[in-house]
């Protein structure tokens, strides 16, 4: 059997877009193998993509690791790219794990999209404390439909990636939760490093961005709406108080089909 795919990057967070009649019998081992890096396609994840009408479509997101999330927003974009791309609505409405999101298409060149997506509400919770056997850190909780532990540094520290292992490992998140690392940088800009949960690092994340804007609006480091600079690229997010917009750009990669 061979399954055709599509590959996007949202910031150099990446996804394989297939058609879930394709999924066979186990839907997270094929992923996991499909998101292989060495021996399968290579993603952060697979967008399942279950339904498709009109200017309306469904999803389902499962990580690298062959775990399910609720969503992901730059995955959730990638999906928008690719059915724009297929000739639908430059208004799409995209139900996901956490609900439904609406993606407005703002520009396109060839293959590359800029999409504003209202990602709903935040969920903003009080920050506490970690003691981790590495020394104690300190976060807030920010839900955006999958949990976030956002950590405000003066600095990145070289060994980032093991605190944020570290920090996934807590009894406290018995859901897992994915961490961001955040310094400010100007009044309305910030610097991220994401961990993600079922995926461990990525150049970029959208909820994750939201989450970190949230969090650094909400501690008056910086004022909406924010850039959010990470390794794959830059974000803007929109908050003030009520519903959060992510504006990014998505691009396609390629096509192909994977042997099964």
């Amino acid at each position: 059997m061979n399954i055709p795919f599509t590959k996007a990057s949202a910031c150099g967070n990446d996804f394989l877009i297939v058609d879930a009649r394709w999924s066979g019998a186990d839907i997270f081992d094929l992923s996991k193998r499909l998101c292989d890096r060495h021996n399968g396609v290579g993603a952060d994840g697979v967008e399942w993509l279950t339904s498709m009408s009109g200017s309306e479509a469904s999803i389902r997101l499962i990580n690298a690791d062959g775990t399910e999330a609720e969503i992901s927003g730059n995955g959730t974009r990638c999906v928008a790219a690719f059915l724009v791309a297929k000739g639908l609505p430059d208004k799409l409405s995209i139900r996901t794990g956490a609900g439904v999101k609406h993606c407005q298409l703002i520009s396109r060149t060839d293959h590359s999209f800029e999409f504003e997506m209202d990602m709903g509400v935040p969920e903003l919770e009080t920050s506490f404390q970690l003691n981790l056997p590495s020394g104690r850190v300190r976060g807030t909780p920010v839900s955006m439909g999958n949990p976030h532990y956002v950590v405000v540094v003066d600095s990145f520290a070289p060994d980032w990636q093991a605190r944020g292992a570290e920090i996934q490992r807590q009894p406290e998140f018995q859901d897992g939760v994915n961490v961001e690392f955040v310094r400010s940088s100007g009044s309305s800009s910030i610097e991220v490093r994401f961990y993600e949960r079922g995926v461990g690092e990525t150049q970029s994340s959208g909820t994750g961005s939201c989450a970190s804007a949230v969090a650094a609006v909400s501690a008056g480091l910086v004022t909406s709406p924010v850039s959010v600079y990470a390794a794959g690229g830059t974000q803007t997010v929109r908050w003030e108080g009520k519903n959060t917009f992510l504006r990014g750009t998505a691009k396609l990669i390629c096509r192909g089909e994977f042997f099964e």
